[in-house]
């Protein structure tokens, strides 16, 4: 083995660009039994400081886990004995007849085939004990649903489920699923198939912009995708970008919503153990920032106020498996960091 200088070394060290410095989580949540996954944040608009963290425990016997603003499970909110729950999301007055309207979350269990739907925050099923997706395509685990997120129409009023899989075609790689209404809860209807691929890993993360009317998912390896999300604007691809600013797998995406638009999309650069920030307006890439979580897989953050001990919002991310945890992080604390190139 040659010597390698220590000049040579040096040079090295810097051509990778400055180390970033860690932000400590304000809270890091109880344990799961197995292998956290993916958060969603379910704001309680009459009590904000008893809003609730559901995030998902990837497994066989796994579950999604409820746990305050404290990080602490709350058992009687956890949902148990799942098989493989995989990402989860939250919808806030959803109409459920001509009289009821709930909020609901929505979670993947990938061993099931399926996607579930319970009401919040008292936890009843609303969905006849699951719908069955990608039941067309049984090759090669493209039928295991894995990244879902929820859109509520601002046009129509529908709410969709969008749902991606562990591996799927070229074109038609995500479906948009409308949850229509019934007398036990919501029946549902695939509106359309849309989203290209591209072949290299898989789409897990998918996140939607309700008012600006988005979606965006995780190409890993690649890029990340953005299409409309109102099934009849069409299945063109509006963007991919920011494939050059990560390592390797592009992971879990976070929106942060401000008026006129303003706000970020937040991605897990997996590998590097950073989050990359985009402009939610043109989606240029804005900063990085290191949070002290490895292997982060998903994440979410709301902009709502939620008491004394996130008064400007909440991020929450995934941290690995050997910890099987989530942080929480005051959102005025993720700002560009001052010795950024502009």
């Amino acid at each position: 083995m040659k010597r390698i200088s220590s000049v040579l070394i040096c040079l090295i060290l810097a051509s990778c660009g400055p180390t970033l410095p860690e932000i400590s989580p304000d809270v890091v949540t109880d344990k799961t039994p197995h292998d956290t996954d993916d958060p969603a944040i379910w704001v309680n608009r009459e009590n904000p400081e008893q809003s609730i963290v559901f995030g998902t425990d990837k497994n066989t016997d796994g579950g999604i886990y409820a746990f305050d603003l404290d990080g602490k499970i709350i058992e009687s909110k956890t949902l148990k004995n799942l098989k493989r729950p995989n990402n989860v999301d939250v919808e806030y007055d959803v109409k459920l007849n001509d009289s009821l309207v709930t909020d609901i979350m929505i979670f993947t269990e990938r061993e099931r085939e399926q996607i579930r739907i319970f009401s919040v925050p008292d936890l009843k099923p609303l969905d006849n004990g699951g719908f069955k997706v990608f039941q067309d395509t049984r090759e090669n685990e493209m039928n295991l649903p894995m990244g879902v997120s929820i859109y509520k129409s601002p046009k129509s009023g529908k709410t969709y489920a969008i749902v991606g899989r562990k591996n799927g075609p070229k074109k038609g790689y995500l479906h948009q699923i409308e949850l229509v209404s019934s007398e036990n809860g919501f029946m549902p209807k695939v509106v359309r198939k849309f989203g290209l691929f591209s072949g290299k890993k898989e789409i897990e993360a998918i996140a939607v912009d309700d008012e600006l009317g988005f979606v965006y998912c995780s190409d890993e390896g690649n890029g990340i995708r953005k299409y409309y999300a109102e099934p009849d604007m069409g299945n063109e691809e509006l963007a991919l970008f920011g494939g050059n600013h990560f390592t390797d797998d592009i992971e879990g995406i976070a929106i942060s919503t401000y008026s006129n638009g303003k706000g970020q999309i937040i991605v897990s650069n997996q590998q590097e153990g950073t989050f990359n920030f985009f402009s939610r307006e043109d989606n240029s890439f804005e900063y990085a920032l290191n949070l002290g979580t490895t292997e982060t897989d998903g994440c979410e953050v709301i902009t709502t106020p939620l008491g004394d001990k996130f008064p400007n919002g909440l991020f929450v991310a995934m941290n690995d498996n050997d910890e099987s945890n989530f942080f929480y992080y005051n959102l005025s604390r993720l700002k560009e960091p001052v010795d950024a190139e502009q």
